[in-house]
């Protein structure tokens, strides 16, 4: 657990860039920190493993006043991950993450072990090992930068901004990898970001800070969304909040509709309505337009209309649900089980009964 009690850090110049923080981080969830730049969030992860030391007030991670800590030994005992990763050029990607191993004094080889057991554990092929940094995408680097946080297994992560560098697409998917490492390893983490939605998609808690360093709510994501405290949070959250909400709301209400479907080498199916295209075990590949044809005798790949988002019936919120549903070009949503095969169709409109039906339930609760 990491506390702040009352915690102001003043800059000579004058400046507060954290004022009066009082938070309890809790042990074994994410925790981000969400504002505008100025809000101090940056500062505040600083000063938990003591990069930048507080003005008034005291952090304690598990009860001990950092303060009282040698820096250098909390440093080794707390992960960091920063943007851009901050791999050492010179080195290897396996001797990069043997980093922290090494100066705690275990022997080269046992290092070297822990740092290719973690990189299958974040995703990195093993022949990445002997190259170096300039030599892999940011993606990859930033997994490196994860994997070498986690190599001497720390209780505790900081992730200062650790995916604002890379492209939207990978970011997504280094977002899921952290979701499922956490599932396993149940780090504390304390994560930075300036994106409110991936604070929503990550954050067990978030707390949102205010330029100058103030803290406006400490709340989980879907209360954050549920029940912004004013206008600044209100703004910050968006006009879309309602929409973010629904991730947050259980789908089980939706029904599960039957699906047309074919199979790839199968003969064209009769009539002009759109047909979901499956592999031999039911894995969705596609639409096919019936009224395009084209005088095609037997479904081939050359003839699938990209299918939109899938509804995973086992976890899915009612936002997945309707995502699957209006990205779909034939309007109707793809339900999938958990080995991602067909499970049925779902409609933009049962999702919207659905919801009326847990706000129902929520009123009278």
């Amino acid at each position: 657990m990491i506390e702040f009690r009352g915690v102001t850090k003043r800059f000579p110049d004058g400046t507060v860039a954290v004022d009066h923080l009082d938070l309890t981080v809790e042990a074994g969830g994410i925790t981000v920190f969400v504002g505008p730049s100025g809000c101090g969030k940056t500062t505040s992860l600083r000063m938990i493993n003591r990069m930048i030391e507080p003005t008034e007030g005291t952090v304690l991670v598990d009860g001990r006043d950092v303060a009282s800590v040698d820096a250098a030994e909390l440093r080794r005992g707390i992960g960091y991950v920063i943007q851009q990763a901050g791999l050492f050029p010179h080195r290897t990607i396996l001797d990069n993450i043997a980093t922290v191993p090494l100066l705690l004094g275990w022997s080269k080889g046992k290092a070297r072990s822990r740092a290719r057991e973690l990189m299958e554990i974040v995703g990195l092929a093993p022949e990445l090992a002997g190259r170096y940094p300039a030599q892999l995408s940011g993606g990859q680097q930033q997994r490196v930068g994860v994997a070498r946080a986690l190599a001497a297994d720390p209780p505790i992560l900081l992730m200062d901004e650790p995916f604002s560098a890379v492209d939207p697409v990978v970011r997504e998917s280094l977002q899921d990898e952290l979701l499922r490492l956490q599932a396993e390893l149940g780090k504390t983490i304390v994560f930075v970001t300036h994106d409110i939605d991936e604070a929503i998609k990550l954050g067990d808690k978030v707390a949102v800070l205010r330029v100058g360093g103030v803290l406006a709510q400490y709340d989980e994501p879907g209360q954050l969304l549920a029940r912004p405290v004013d206008d600044f949070v209100d703004n910050f959250v968006g006009r879309d909040r309602g929409y973010r909400g629904l991730g947050f709301l259980s789908s089980d209400a939706i029904p599960i509709g039957e699906l047309r479907t074919v199979t790839l080498g199968e003969p064209m199916p009769d009539g002009d309505d759109w047909v979901l295209v499956v592999d031999a075990e039911r894995h969705p590949q596609g639409w096919l337009n019936g009224a395009e044809r084209n005088g095609a005798r037997t479904v081939a790949a050359e003839h699938l209309v990209p299918g939109g988002s899938l509804y995973d019936v086992g976890s899915g919120s009612l936002r997945s649900a309707l995502d699957a549903a209006l990205s779909s070009p034939a309007g109707i949503g793809v339900a999938v089980d958990g080995e991602g095969r067909v499970a049925g169709s779902i409609t933009a409109d049962d999702v919207l009964r659905a919801l009326d039906d847990v706000r129902r339930d929520v009123a009278a609760a």
